[in-house]
């Protein structure tokens, strides 16, 4: 990685690149230290850390502290994320919009377009429901019409101006600008996370304790990182052979190719589609200013990810499962919806394409169902483990991190993709050179 680096600066292209996209996280980390005017940002501070250990901990991760701040970027990128996902499904219910997406380029600039304006409307949404909910509660100066404004206009405006900043990192930088954007904010919260957590198990204890301590620690980060890196390199290829035709005069096809099938079809969208469901109520409640008893406080506390695993309150593990449960479920439901294999089986019979052994049409159609259940059950499984041994540690050790499972996959898919996208342009420069020698 270091090696692909140095010998992407030599090249002036790439390094302008570069220097642009960390220019603009520069910006980005200034901006989230910029406070919405008319906030009362002690107040929201200390509202927070009773609030830290469950809904929106996570929330504060991606958002890299800004959402804990209250600074003008703390919706951060979530609501084009959001919008994103919602696009891609209703890609699957309407038509009009699956139309669009197979019209080529224009197309996907068409929905890319809807995208933003779906992004503006959920950042509104959001934004007005912090600053009344939050504003009853006094995180705002004054309760009054003008500093409600003032911090819908603000919060919508700092989301809309991360969208472009995005959009332009992907036009003039390196990388996917959103999936960077994301990554910066959650890495900027690791030197904490690792200050506290050798603060917690290393200093002050005995010199053994310490350094098996923190031996224990770098262990099991290094080890969640390989299982990532495993889960999203691992490729399970189809052999497909193409018949011979006949072209004029000439013989074509006899062709061997093969269909790749990743192990981890979804990427990290089930552990958040799951986290997000789980957090719904809570963040519901705390927008409403609910903090009373009852049933309902009850399920919360199951709902809360801070109380599983925990020795002393082991029946809110219960909580533990319906999350594994849904990862599960979520895994099995993107896949179908961006996987088709009806529609890739009858591409093939078009093409004079076949899988050895499996006859064209519905036989190789429920081939590929077949082996993409298996595929997904063994990804769904190394989400589940990425996902859930954050909070092991947390309930059994107290080991309390804003960052998880989905935290490192995020990093380290992006790391991945970005390094590769570098590669591969340091190689087309390469090229290029050869050709004009």
């Amino acid at each position: 990685m270091l090696t692909t680096l140095k010998n992407a600066f030599k090249i002036k292209e790439i390094r302008s690149k570069i220097l642009f996209t960390f220019a603009m996280l520069v910006v980005i980390r200034i901006g989230s230290q910029l406070p919405v005017p008319g906030v009362r940002g002690d107040f929201f501070r200390n509202w927070f850390q009773s609030q830290a250990e469950g809904a929106f901990s996570f929330f504060d991760a991606v958002t890299g502290g800004s959402f804990i701040n209250m600074s003008i970027l703390a919706l951060n990128i979530t609501p084009y994320i959001t919008s994103s996902i919602i696009m891609q499904l209703l890609t699957i219910a309407i038509p009009k919009l699956e139309e669009m997406q197979r019209d080529g380029e224009d197309g996907r600039k068409k929905i890319a377009s809807i995208t933003r304006y779906v992004t503006i409307a959920l950042a509104l949404i959001q934004s007005t429901a912090m600053a009344v909910g939050f504003g009853r509660q006094g995180y705002l100066v004054k309760f009054d019409a003008l500093n409600i404004i003032c911090a819908i206009t603000t919060l919508t405006a700092g989301s809309a101006f991360l969208m472009w900043v995005g959009e332009r990192i992907t036009e003039k930088g390196i990388g996917n600008g959103i999936s960077i954007v994301l990554v910066i904010n959650i890495i900027s919260r690791l030197p904490e996370d690792l200050h506290n957590l050798f603060q917690q198990f290393v200093v002050g204890k005995a010199p053994a304790t310490a350094i098996l301590a923190a031996v224990i620690i770098f262990a099991v980060i290094v080890a969640m990182v390989v299982l990532v890196i495993i889960l999203n390199d691992g490729v399970r290829k189809i052999p497909v052979q193409y018949a011979n035709k006949v072209q004029g005069r000439k013989m074509v096809g006899g062709q061997t190719s093969n269909i790749p099938l990743k192990v981890n079809t979804a990427g990290v969208i089930p552990v958040i589609f799951a986290q997000s469901l789980l957090q719904l109520p809570s963040i519901i409640s705390a927008f409403a200013g609910y903090s009373g008893t009852g049933v309902w406080s009850e399920i919360l506390k199951y709902l809360n990810f801070s109380l599983w695993c925990r020795p002393g309150q082991i029946k809110y593990t219960v909580g533990l499962l319906v999350y594994i449960v849904l990862i599960v479920f979520f895994a099995y439901f993107y896949t179908s919806i961006n996987f088709n294999p009806l529609m890739i089986a009858d591409n093939m019979k078009k093409q004079g394409g076949f899988i050895p052994g499996i006859r064209p049409g519905k036989p190789t159609s429920e081939y590929l169902n077949k082996v993409l259940n298996y595929i997904v059950f063994v990804g769904a499984i190394g989400l589940t483990i990425i996902a859930v041994l954050p909070y092991v540690f947390s309930g059994v050790f107290g080991a309390t991190v804003s960052f998880g499972g989905t935290s490192l996959i995020i990093i380290v898919s992006v790391v991945l993709e970005t390094m590769k996208q570098v590669e591969s342009q340091m190689l087309v420069r390469n090229y290029k050179g050869f050709l004009e020698k």
